[in-house]
């Protein structure tokens, strides 16, 4: 029996499109709840010059057990990071209550990149060519052009996953 079905988001943080297709996400963790199970997947794009540091930035806030809302918050400060820099990254743990100091070490230390290098070369394995990218039940719906349609398409294969499960 399927208890959850997984939604892959492939998001870029300093992506403007990712920071409103936050809406769908958060509608659909609303209507799922735990019976979807939203990841997190880094895609940093190469013109934008702080989102791989960004994405290891949102790994250490997940270690810190805040990653949706860290990833939340710096999507809501695109510009400024694009502006800024990295001292937003840090800015941002430290608004939220984390150990700022830590994320500082992080992103000179470098522990998160092989995650974030991970989640990058399966993007590219998978077609994932930008953000946001979401895949459920192996489908993959391309939301860097359009979100348009997205959530609704999300819904009725999260749907039809969920009652196959319950059937099982």
């Amino acid at each position: 029996m399927t208890d959850s079905v997984i939604l892959d988001v492939w998001c870029e943080l300093q992506c403007p499109d990712c920071h409103s297709a936050l809406d769908d996400v958060r509608a659909l963790r609303a209507r799922y709840g735990d019976r979807l199970d939203i990841r997190l997947r880094h895609f940093p794009l190469e013109k934008h010059k702080h989102a791989f540091a960004a994405a290891q930035a949102a790994e250490e806030a997940a270690e810190q057990g805040q990653g949706w809302p860290y990833v939340e918050a710096v999507l809501a400060r695109t510009a400024e990071l694009g502006k800024a820099g990295e001292s937003v990254l840090v800015e941002v743990a430290r608004e939220l209550g984390m150990d700022a100091e830590e994320f500082d070490t992080a992103l000179i230390d470098g522990r998160h990149i092989l995650i974030v290098d991970a989640d990058q070369a399966e993007g590219k394995a998978i077609g994932v060519t930008g953000t946001p990218t979401y895949v459920i039940g192996g489908e993959r719906l391309d939301g860097g052009k359009s979100q348009e349609g997205l959530r609704a398409r999300i819904e009725e294969i999260a749907d039809r996953l969920l009652a196959a499960g319950d059937e099982a």
